[in-house]
């Protein structure tokens, strides 16, 4: 199973995401084997919920918050999300981590919350420059892991997304990226055996049309979770299409 998911970020107006759905549906053609998402803000979820229904397109949020309902003002619930008309939510971005805190103490919570809704997950790991100069990008990403063995498991898409590729316009190199991604199959195995190694293992960070052949050919990744170039409907389709040239 391939699958790319454009994250938008704090992109996007309501005009815009509008034609970027409209030019999206008109050049796309679902593959078995290859899953299509798109992460808008918060503000746009119902709407973009409205314009992809019956295109197979998933749609995920950016984040939510592990609490039902309650006096957290700026907050969405994942049963808000849901109600938004979402398929999944993205969890433990490195943004989400290295400007807002969020903790591993609160990703457990909201990855349970995730699935007492019913939500799809795709939790975010990755390492700084600073993590991997200094030779400590596993140490960084088991630790990063062991939410895994505090939840237990359950549905679950993983994205590796090194902090320093993201936005930068750098990549991590194929050699780079097989040794994470083989890492990382290998610790889902030794957290929930047989159920690890189901779990689909995306590559994010300065993806495009030009890098992202070269990314899919590595073993263990299944996708991407894409930036910068998922603003771009064209960009965007060439990126499904090169994922559905591998199944």
């Amino acid at each position: 199973m391939k699958i790319v998911i454009a994250n938008w970020k704090m992109n996007l107006l309501s005009q815009e995401a509008a034609a970027f759905c409209q030019a999206f549906k008109a050049g796309y053609t679902p593959k078995a084997g290859c899953e299509a998402g798109i992460a808008p803000p918060a503000t746009l979820l119902h709407q973009v919920s409205a314009l992809l229904a019956g295109s197979s397109v998933q749609v995920y949020a950016q984040n939510a918050y592990f609490e039902p309902k309650g006096a957290f003002t700026g907050e969405i619930s994942m049963s808000q999300v849901k109600d938004a008309g979402c398929h999944g939510v993205i969890l433990g971005h490195s943004e989400r981590r290295h400007i807002f805190g969020e903790t591993d103490e609160n990703l457990v919570k909201k990855l349970k919350s995730a699935w007492e809704c019913e939500l799809m997950p795709v939790l975010c790991i990755g390492e700084t420059l600073t993590q991997r100069d200094a030779g400590f990008t596993l140490d960084v990403l088991h630790k990063q892991l062991e939410v895994l063995k505090v939840t237990g498991p359950g549905p679950l898409v993983l994205a590796y997304e090194p902090v320093w590729a993201i936005g930068t316009g750098r990549v991590a190199e194929p050699v780079q990226i097989e040794e994470v991604h083989a890492f990382i199959h290998d610790e889902l195995w030794h957290l929930w055996h047989d159920r690890g190694l189901d779990i689909p293992i995306q590559y994010g960070g300065s993806v495009t049309p030009e890098n992202f052949d070269g990314i899919l050919a590595v073993p263990f990744v299944s996708g991407g979770l894409v930036g910068g170039a998922s603003l771009d409907p064209a960009k965007f389709q060439k990126l499904i299409g090169q994922a559905q040239a591998t199944v």
